[in-house]
């Protein structure tokens, strides 16, 4: 066994992994990657299928973000940033800003959507990571509700049922998912849920299993909205309404990569505005370009005129507060940032003595490494060059994507731009899931490993979610792995 792998069993503890079976393998141990590829430390190439986590955008080593660092590196690694200012966070707080109001009113335009007000984002928190990025969120619409509604109020949040928002307490409040959640009770507070518009396994979808997205052939009356809007009501009549309302725009994560039907988010966005309530947008997945490109493109758009990176703006929905990570630094840096609106900045305004400060804080705030990989990785996004890639690896992973209908135990394909989600199931004419204690989402993961694909499940949905440097041979070895372990795991045979 190699000794990083004998140290790694003897003294490393992995986030949300059974370790007693962990310690009964040898672990796949990397040294090293570029592009889409990663190697490990016996030299055996694997494809990263689901961007290490969610978090690597344009390959591993890339030459623009290996160089933007190294400049960095030789100025200054890190400065706090209380009591300090320093550049790159300035200039890419300046950027962020940018992006995040790069939204084209009429993108989704309609007339229940025409009431939606977009509001400017101008303020940047930096922090660490999607659960911290969160927390400054919730912190602050907490504070602000208190400040504007009469400081004796206790605001209430909103949260989608499966929601998943990090793992500090303020996130882990707002998540619903029990496996993850139930057992912190005692430490959390109360945050309401609201039913998630999940097609495939709705009680309100009358339609009969097919070969296709479930929100292709879905047939319901929008119930899952009405839900939001008895939510909203129902806690308006205690006099105490919902302060703000959290959710992952498109494509919820954790909870499974459940997809959003079209028009669900503008929706309940403005249901939620018609009640008074923030919107709080946990883009840490769905952010900078991995949900496609705009909707509202035509086709004598130019990629320059393409400029909006968030999954939100696809219903011209923009939040309160923007929570973005994961992907902010291309996957190369812990890094995270909070925007908000002038009017959530201008509340924590006053004089010294009235301690009107946001207390809280994080050692490596606006570090300055993190902030030059997301530059360039801000500028990599922006290029026509791409652009055009994404949107072309889109259209092939859709296409590659329709090779696993075939195979009984895919339930449900779920695609939203360069997110899939592939729902394992005993029978597709049923639905009738596999229990969780039949591993059938890892068993699948570990036969790719075992064809040269790595990846990982939620339960027992099968995640792909290719850098955008992937090539069309490498997606489409990513998807045949995909195809072959199914097969072979259920012991079917493959077309």
């Amino acid at each position: 066994m190699n000794q990083a792998a004998r140290l790694d069993r003897k003294f490393v503890w992995h986030p949300f992994t059974q370790m007693r079976d962990w310690l009964r393998r040898q672990p796949i141990v990397i040294v090293g990657g570029r592009g889409a590829v990663l190697r490990n430390a016996r030299g055996r190439e694997f494809l990263d299928a689901n961007a290490s986590i969610w978090t690597n955008l344009h390959g591993h080593n890339h030459p623009r973000i290996n160089a933007a660092v190294r400049r960095q590196l030789e100025k200054i690694a890190h400065s706090s940033a209380l009591g300090l200012a320093n550049e790159p966070a300035s200039w890419l707080a300046q950027k962020l800003v940018k992006a995040a109001n790069a939204i084209d009113d009429s993108a989704g335009k309609s007339a229940r959507q025409s009431k939606i007000v977009n509001r400017k984002l101008e303020k940047v928190f930096f922090s660490d990571d999607g659960s911290t990025a969160l927390e400054v969120a919730l912190k602050l619409a907490y504070e602000f509700t208190r400040r504007t509604r009469g400081g004796s109020s206790r605001p209430r949040f909103l949260s989608l049922e499966g929601a998943y928002h990090g793992d500090t307490i303020g996130a882990v409040a707002l998540g619903h998912i029990d496996l993850f959640h139930q057992r912190f009770q005692g430490l959390l507070f109360h945050t309401d849920a609201v039913m998630s518009p999940y097609c495939y396994r709705c009680p309100f979808n009358r339609a009969q299993p097919e070969r296709d997205d479930a929100r292709n052939y879905r047939q319901c009356h929008w119930e899952c909205v009405g839900k939001v809007e008895q939510k909203f009501a129902a806690q308006k009549k205690t006099g105490n309404p919902c302060a703000a309302f959290v959710f992952e725009p498109l494509i919820q994560g954790a909870a499974g990569m459940i997809p959003q039907p079209r028009g669900w988010l503008g929706r309940v966005s403005e249901i939620a505005r018609a009640h008074g309530a923030l919107l709080i947008a946990d883009e840490v997945m769905t952010g900078f370009g991995r949900t496609g490109v705009p909707g509202f493109q035509t086709p004598s758009s130019s990629p320059q005129e393409l400029k909006s990176l968030f999954a939100c703006h696809k219903e011209n929905v923009q939040p309160d507060f923007l929570c973005l990570a994961k992907g902010l630094t291309g996957g190369y840096l812990p890094m995270a940032a909070t925007l908000t609106t002038r009017s959530v900045f201008d509340a924590f305004l006053g004089r010294y003595d009235e301690f009107k400060s946001f207390f809280h804080g994080h050692s490596y705030t606006g570090n300055q490494l993190g902030a030059a990989a997301a530059l360039a990785n801000l500028d990599i996004l922006s290029s026509e060059r791409s652009i055009c890639a994404r949107q072309t690896l889109e259209e092939n992973l859709r296409d590659e994507l329709q090779t696993l209908w075939p195979l009984p135990n895919v339930g449900d394909v779920r695609q939203v731009g360069l997110v899939a989600g592939i729902e394992l199931v005993k029978n597709w004419r049923t639905r009738e899931p596999f229990d969780l204690r039949e591993r059938a989402g890892l068993r699948v993961c570990e036969a790719m490993a075992r064809r040269g694909v790595l990846t990982r499940p939620v339960g027992n949905v099968l995640v792909l979610m290719p850098p955008y440097c992937t090539t069309p041979a490498q997606l489409k070895k990513m998807v045949a792995a995909a195809r072959e372990s199914i097969a072979a795991t259920f012991g079917i045979r493959a077309r």
